[in-house]
């Protein structure tokens, strides 16, 4: 068994709409059929008994070791807590040859999965010593260290509850949610909107006194020092016992609390002065409290016990400790809902406080406390007491926070109880925290836990609102970047502010920030990121959703074009049209329930597409009367079509009519393959809602010109001849362009082409056929780049589909896209037409202008 090109794919993709692992399987048979391989079921379960079922669903294909890879690699995740479910292996085309597809939540965690699971399958069928329990806990520990700490992952669970797209922008817990202009951004549990002036109040503890004083907060007296006689002086000035503490702490790193003499603030202070300057306050006695405030609110509060064992008369406290740390509660970190309990020096300080060691054994029912600060992260517990807390207590916290200008803060508050007031019991705020960690509220050791990532996405989005912008995905065999320039367009003549992605590059607010070919999922998810992004239109080719999915999780409007035999079919397992249909469906299957598939009504593959949308459908034809169209509005649903000498989109008894002599890129209605690519961006604009008097100014707007749709028909002059350049590169592409020209007069036709290497031969003979029938002159040129090709392989193919052509008289071949382009512009004559089906596209076209304007 070999497993090769392994891949991740990052969004929805041809198999799932989940994440998951690709890898292609090379089994030799018989070798790899598990009937073949004795013993081999009963090895691998010894090895690994939860492995689950290994007999094939269907009976068509004996199982194989591809098969077990499969399963093995989704269920040594699963036992390693990760929430994965989906797993598939498909045959291809080439014997013995499988894709495998395995469900990730972490993409590290699942690539590591499946050298796991090889690793198990060699074990089985060599019969060789497997660690399964080393295995499975480094598949936890690695899913541990990256996975989104509880705080973030929270929040991130409440935002995907209602809707809203998220994406990791780095391997800790900055995350951005929602698209474009409307996104929003979270570092833990601190949001975009809080300042950095805010934050650095909030590490000064004296200056933040200062503030929440001001404000009219209770807080605890005291100051910063900087040496242990100036603490010890200051201790006694305000009274004994202090609490010592770094000014710029988090996490309770370095506070010391209910210090009483003087061995035991030097102390404090040492370890507060490693972190760095120190402060002396009053101690204030009573319980520690953790106030939670989002915007305007407390959201959630606990009460904070210091770390403490129970001690039964048998253990010792070291080894009390490490029982209490066993609890799977209890990690490292803050990756579980408890940290384990510090053993340290102040651990052993505070014992020796209650006259122990960490090798006494305390009578049993003594509580021993480690520490005397509550903090979470030093192996202290929570226990909730939101519904407890008095309206003027959270009022002081609201007015701590906002004091200080942090959006989401934890309060930490010192007092007998949270039932009355601050001001009547003498208690106090000892610190504002920014970012505050989230877990004693989500997961408390006792009382409930509180769905405070709710209350922080409410803060950042309002009821009903899903932080997206309207996405418009565009695929298909041909017309797909014509078509999302033109919806492009519409939108900008709505007055939104567009990012477009394509073959050309990407584009935001029309001004070109990447080139090359940028239809992919990268693109996609750059332009979702940009600020200035109010809608957004995907071109979606094929190769981004093999290689990694789609760049979004789902999209409003869904275009297809239409389905052809010439885009690269024999490449990645895709070998048929209904092959190209399934993998093009991927964008209709992920339609938002509200949203829209745009359908080529005579298109069988595409029509076919509209049993997998979540949303509605709207069909395209020119012909009004065609089956489809007049079943689907029989049934009150939407379509588009051509009435005489209008565009016509109709639902029901409403109609909405476009001229077509107001529509330039149609060149009123000759150019059939525009009228199509019109109705799908017509039919995607209804789609996203937008206003018909911008529909209809977008539309008579846009030209056929270079500077619209470059290499898409661009029709120029050229000594009184006609010239036009095209991007062109199937036979379905062909048959559009002869079509089109064939409406155009002419005293003699030419054509220049070359073809691309990585197509079916039979694709790149079809071409020439095609083209022999319609033009007198073919100049054939070869490209600087084959694609694999030999030297005049691709010239062969070319000259081949020549041959028996009924109108060509004359084939000539070049070495070289610019000479083949001169050649065929200085035989043109007055009343001549020449069709130039450039390769490489932007400086093809540059070439091609510069000599149209000298002319």
């Amino acid at each position: 068994m070999n497993v090769s090109r392994v891949r991740a794919l990052r969004g929805p993709n041809l198999w799932t709409r989940h994440t998951a692992i690709e890898a292609v399987v090379s089994c030799a048979a018989p070798e790899c059929v598990l009937d073949n391989i004795s013993g081999f079921e009963a090895r691998v379960r010894a090895r690994f008994p939860a492995i689950g079922s290994l007999h094939a669903a269907s009976q068509q294909r004996p199982m194989s070791l591809a098969h077990v890879l499969e399963v093995a690699a989704l269920a040594l995740q699963a036992q390693a807590g990760c929430p994965v479910t989906f797993s598939r292996t498909s045959a291809t085309v080439d014997p013995g040859v499988y894709q495998v597809v395995v469900e990730y939540s972490e993409e590290e965690v699942g690539r590591q999965a499946l050298d796991l699971a090889q690793e198990l399958i060699k074990a089985a069928v060599h019969d060789l010593p497997y660690d399964l329990n080393a295995a499975i806990a480094l598949l936890h520990e690695t899913h541990e260290d990256v996975r989104l700490g509880p705080s973030t992952g929270a929040i991130v669970d409440a935002a995907a509850a209602r809707g809203i797209p998220w994406r990791r922008l780095t391997q800790g817990s900055l995350v951005q949610f929602g698209w474009g202009s409307r996104q929003r951004r979270i570092q833990a549990a601190e949001v975009d909107a809080t300042s950095a002036v805010a934050e650095a109040i909030a590490q000064d503890k004296d200056l933040t006194k200062t503030l929440l004083l001001a404000a009219g907060v209770p807080v605890p007296y005291g100051r910063p020092v900087s040496s242990v006689d100036e603490a010890w002086a200051v201790a006694l000035e305000i009274g004994l016992p202090v609490v010592v503490k770094p000014q710029d702490g988090n996490q309770g790193k370095g506070v010391t609390v209910n210090i009483v003499n003087r061995e035991h603030l030097e102390s404090a202070y040492r370890i507060a002065a490693d972190i760095g300057e120190v402060m002396v306050e009053r101690f204030l006695p009573g319980s520690d409290y953790r106030l939670l405030v989002v915007g305007d609110r407390m959201v959630a509060a606990a009460r904070r016990d210091p770390p403490q064992v129970l001690g039964d008369g048998e253990h010792t406290v070291r080894q009390l400790v490490e029982l209490v740390n066993a609890d799977p509660k209890r990690g490292d970190g803050h990756s579980t809902a408890l940290t384990k309990i510090r053993f340290d020096d102040i651990a052993v300080a505070r014992l020796g406080e209650q006259g122990l060691v960490p090798d006494s054994v305390p009578d049993k029912g003594r509580r021993v406390v480690l520490r005397n600060n509550a903090n979470l992260s030093t192996g202290g517990s929570a226990t909730d007491v939101t519904d407890s807390v008095h309206p003027e207590m959270a009022a002081r916290a609201v007015t701590a926070a906002q004091t200080v200008g942090l959006h989401i803060c934890g309060v930490d508050v010192v007092c007998e109880s949270v039932l009355r007031p601050l001001e009547e019991q003498g208690g106090g705020v000892v610190e504002v925290n920014a970012a505050p960690g989230l877990r004693m509220h989500l997961s408390p050791s006792y009382g409930k836990g509180r769905p405070v990532g709710d209350a922080m996405i409410a803060n950042l989005y309002a009821h009903g609102d899903d932080g997206r912008i309207p996405v418009v995905a565009v695929t298909g065999t041909n017309g797909k970047t014509t078509t999302a320039r033109l919806i492009a367009h519409l939108f900008s003549t709505s007055g939104l502010r567009v990012g477009m992605t394509n073959t050309d590059g990407v584009y935001v607010e029309g001004r070109q920030i990447d080139s090359g070919d940028c239809s992919g999922p990268k693109s996609a998810r750059n332009v979702l990121m940009h600020p200035d992004v109010d809608a957004a239109v995907f071109e979606t080719a094929r190769g981004g959703v093999l290689r990694e999915g789609l760049g979004f999780d789902r999209c409003q409007v869904a275009v297809v074009t239409n389905i052809g035999s010439g885009d690269h079919l024999g490449l990645n397992y895709i070998t048929t049209v209904e092959d190209l249909a399934v993998l093009k469906r991927v964008i209709v299957r992920n339609v938002a329930p509200t949203g829209f598939a745009v359908l080529n009504a005579t298109d069988p593959n595409v029509v076919a597409m509209a049993s997998n949308c979540p949303g509605e459908v709207i069909y395209f034809a020119s012909d009004r009367q065609h089956p489809v169209m007049v079943t689907h509005r029989a049934q009150g649903n939407r379509t588009v079509c051509v009435e005489g000498e209008w565009l016509v989109a109709a639902q029901g008894a409403w109609r909405e009519r476009v001229a077509l002599r107001d529509v330039p890129l149609t060149r009123n209605g000759a150019i059939r393959f525009q009228v199509e690519n019109v109705m799908a961006a017509m039919a995607a604009a209804w789609g996203v809602g937008l206003a018909w008097d911008a529909v209809r100014r977008g539309l008579a707007s846009f030209s056929g010109d270079t500077d619209n749709v470059p290499g898409r028909f661009n029709v120029m002059s050229f000594r009184g001849a006609t010239v036009i350049a095209d991007y062109g590169h199937n036979p379905d592409a062909m048959r559009a362009l002869v079509a089109a020209v064939d409406a155009m007069p002419a005293k003699r036709r030419s054509v220049v082409i070359s073809g691309a290497g990585d197509r079916r031969d039979e694709d790149i003979r079809e071409q020439t056929q095609i083209l022999g029938d319609a033009f007198d002159e073919v100049l054939l040129f070869q490209d600087a780049c084959q694609r694999g090709r030999a030297d005049g392989e691709v010239l062969k193919l070319l000259r081949d589909g020549l041959a028996g052509a009924r109108r060509c008289r004359q084939v000539d071949e070049i070495r070289g896209e610019f000479i083949a382009i001169d050649r065929a512009l200085d035989r043109l004559e007055p009343g001549d037409l020449c069709l130039i089906l450039v390769d490489q596209e932007q400086v093809s076209l540059a070439h091609l202008a510069q000599r149209v304007a000298g002319a």
